[in-house]
Formats: C-alpha cells, structure tokens, sequence
C-alpha cells in the first residue's frame, strides 16, 4: 500500500495514500481494531452537516476567514452528497468520547478544503473552531436520531397504522374466538384485533415524538466541560441558526450545557420509547405467527403471505418468516436498550464516555423499528387472508360462550352447561337448549358471537 507522511501532535504517521483523513485518524485505526463495527452512515452525515453549521457560525461571526469556510462548507457538501464510507473506517470500540471520529471527519474536510484552496485548512484550528468532541458528538447523537425519526421511523409507524386501517376495512366484520392465557375466551372481531394492534403502536409513536423534543436541543457550544470555553457566546445560537436551515429541524442550544455533556438522558429516554415500540411489535408479530399456525395441527386462522420455501428437508413448508424477523428485530433493540441504559450511567463528572456506543445503538433501533414497521405493512398485515371455515367451526363449539348467560342462569350453572358441551364436543346452544327455558331463537340471538363482541350486560335483551 503506498502511504504518504501526515503530522499531528505527537509527530509523523504513514498514512495510505488515497486517503482523506490524516494522523489522527489512522492511529485510532491502529488503536482500536475491537468490534469490526463501523460508526453509521447517518452518524457520519450529522457529523458533517454539524461541521458546515459551525463553519458558517464562524464566517457569520467574523471568527473565520471568507476562503477557509466557503471551502469548508463546499468540502462538507461534496461529502454529504457522496458520502464514502472508506474515509470514515473507525471503530465503535473507541475513546469513549468518540474524540477519534470528530477528528477523522475533520481531517477529511480539512483535506478537501486545503486541496481546493491550495491553502492550509487546519483540522483543530478551522474545521473545529470553537467545538470540542465533547459537544460536537453529543450534538451528533442528538441530530442523526432526531433525523433518522422524523424520516424514517414514525412515518414507518404511521405506514402500519395505515395498513392495519385498510386491513379491517376488508375483513374487520369476522369473528373469531378470542383467547386468554392461550386459551378460549370471549369472541372478538378482526376489526377489535386491529383496532388493539393500532392502538398499541399510536400509543408508542406518541411515547417517541414526546422525546424528540429533548433530541432536538444541542450541547454544541458548551465546548470541552460546558462551559463554553473558546467557543465565542454568540456561537450556540448562530450554529443552531445555520444546523436549522440545513436539516430543516428546529435546533436549539441546550438549556444547560454541563448537563449536554455529562449525561446521556435525552438518549436514554428515546431509547426507552423505542424499546416501547419493540415490545408492540413483537407482540404484534407473536399474534400473527400464532394465528397462522398450522395449517392442520394449529390454528389456522389466518393465511400469511407465502414468500419462500420453509424448509430445506420438508417440501411443501412455509414458515411465517416476516414476524420471526421482525421479533429477532425487537429483541435486539430491547438488548440495545439495555446496553444505552448501562452507558447512559457512564457520566463521569462533565462528560459521558460511552458516547460512541450510545450513538450506534441508537441509530441501529431506529433503523431496526423502521425496517420492520415497513416489512410487517407491506409483507405481511396487507397480503393475510382470513380462513374463516376454520374460524366458525372452533367458534361454534367455544363452550366459553356460555358467558354471556352468566346475568340470567347464574355462573355455577353456566359452567356446568360449558363443561358438558365440551365434554361432549357439541355446541354450547344444544346443551343449553336442554338445560334452560330459551328457546332456539332466544338463545340464538343471545349466544350470537358478533352481538357477544359489543360488550355489556345482555340480561336486558
């Protein structure tokens, strides 16, 4: 590999030749070949769209020359319209501050930017005027999760709601025997079953845009420990100002910066309500798999969408594979919680030093949920098919219809009724025929299980 010679603080490095980054940057791919896992693209892309709002900043306020911070701004936008990885190569496993990747994108920049200008564009002195890692990451957090949920996740949620709205429209009429404890229950429609699902993720989208607020105020300008140290007092608005226009969010500095810096709550909490819509989805998913199971010796009371063979021994197997994936994805969001909440505590003093960590996890949940908001929609709510022979033939022998004479017979005998008819493998309506003074009609029209999912008290009727 030819290599060319950068500098830094601590001297001379060979670094590969086609490189964009400089020094700084290749000792911490020297130092930490840990977990294979690369800082992700939207992080790397907050990152920069944070350098261009600061140098803006700067220009505005007369801190940095015309040249340096147009060029920087230029380099900046060339990235973020092409943004190639192999520039950006730094571990997860880093320094905890991620000091490793706010210099590596400012050694890329300040490559770019020397290069167009054939002019020295310092990576500390210009590209980081008046930042610290400090800020600038918690800042890059901040930007790149309230980003990927504005674009990606919550429309992905609203997608599914959608979806599920369209599904009881066609098929929310039919009835189906409900269950507790994975046993008969009540009756319930498709159209409740939707409507619960729905209800669920409304809730958890309402839970993830209460915390985007927090997302959505910055530590940039609090510099190294909050206090703002060579950055200039005007600097936290202006950037917020210019980091505004760019992303189009409504940025503001954070109301307090040593809070920013020392803590990861805002973080924390979103990743809370993420893991909210992980456990939705994942009961969403356990649903459907159950519902389909089958299709002779489960339950087969829906058809999901056959998208590929199920088995590489048993021809003719197909397996619920959407939900299974989805349910892998929740899981791994609910263990991506675990470890946010564990670096989250990681706030010694003024600065939280997991910060990387906290970062990929984040942005891999929001990907993950999006993802499988989408798969679930399109793969598997719009394309099931209900087996409705299957479902009025269980919903006919459920002996827990008997319920509903609870008001007028009383539970003792209710149960004795419910005990015979399954004993006997013979519909509640026939036994209670024999056991009560209803006629046919009157306990037709009692034990009618589209009347029994409206609810309340039918001794009146």
């Amino acid at each position: 590999m030819k290599t060319r010679t950068e500098h830094d603080s601590m001297g001379p490095l060979q670094v590969p030749a086609t490189a964009l980054y400089q020094a700084q940057t290749q000792r911490a791919v020297q130092n930490f070949a840990i977990g294979g896992l690369q800082l992700p693209l939207s992080f790397i892309q907050a990152l920069l769209q944070i350098k261009h709002a600061a140098a803006s900043a700067n220009l505005q306020l007369g801190l940095l020359d015309a040249k340096r911070a147009e060029a920087i701004m230029a380099a900046a936008e060339a990235q973020l319209a092409n943004t190639d990885m192999q520039h950006y190569p730094l571990d997860v496993f880093q320094t905890g501050s991620a000091t490793s990747s706010n210099m590596n994108v400012n050694e890329v920049l300040a490559t770019l930017a020397s290069r167009q200008l054939a002019l020295d564009v310092h990576p500390n002195d210009h590209v980081n005027l008046g930042q610290s890692s400090n800020d600038t990451i918690p800042s890059a957090i901040h930007l790149s999760a309230a980003t990927a949920i504005f674009q990606h996740l919550l429309p992905a949620v609203q997608h599914l709601q959608t979806a599920m709205v369209s599904k009881s429209q066609q098929i929310g009429h039919i009835v189906k025997t409900g269950r507790t404890h994975l046993m008969d229950a009540m009756p319930v429609s498709f159209s409740q079953i939707l409507a619960g699902w729905q209800s669920q993720l409304a809730n958890a989208e309402q839970q993830i845009q209460q915390q985007t607020t927090s997302l959505l105020q910055l530590a940039q300008g609090g510099t190294a420990v909050g206090t703002g140290i060579n950055a200039d007092p005007r600097f936290a608005s202006e950037f917020c100002h210019h980091l505004s226009r760019i992303t189009g969010l409504r940025l503001s500095p954070a109301k307090n910066f040593f809070s920013a810096i020392g803590s990861q709550d805002s973080a924390v909490a979103t990743s809370g309500a993420l893991k909210t819509l992980a456990v939705c989805l994942m009961k969403i998913s356990n649903d459907l798999r159950w519902m389909n199971s089958g299709p002779l010796a489960g339950l087969a009371e829906i058809a999901l969408p056959a998208l590929q063979p199920g088995s590489s021994i048993m021809p003719g197997k197909v397996n619920p594979v959407i939900p299974e994936a989805v349910a892998m994805a929740c899981a791994q969001v609910i263990g991506n919680d675990s470890s946010i909440t564990i670096a989250g505590q990681s706030g010694n003093f003024e600065l939280n030093v997991m910060l990387p960590l906290i970062a990929y996890n984040l942005l891999q949940s929001i990907s993950l949920l999006s993802n499988s908001c989408t798969a679930l929609a399109e793969q598997a709510i719009a394309g099931f098919t209900v087996q409705e022979d299957n479902i009025s033939k269980t919903l006919a022998l459920n002996p827990i219809l008997v319920t509903a004479l609870n008001p007028l017979i009383g539970y003792t005998k209710a149960a004795a009724i419910a005990k015979q008819a399954f004993s006997e493998k013979r519909p509640v309506l026939d036994v209670a025929l024999e056991h009560t003074s209803f006629s046919r009609s009157e306990l037709e029209q009692l034990l009618d299980p589209a009347r029994l999912c409206q609810g309340g008290n039918i001794s009146s009727a």
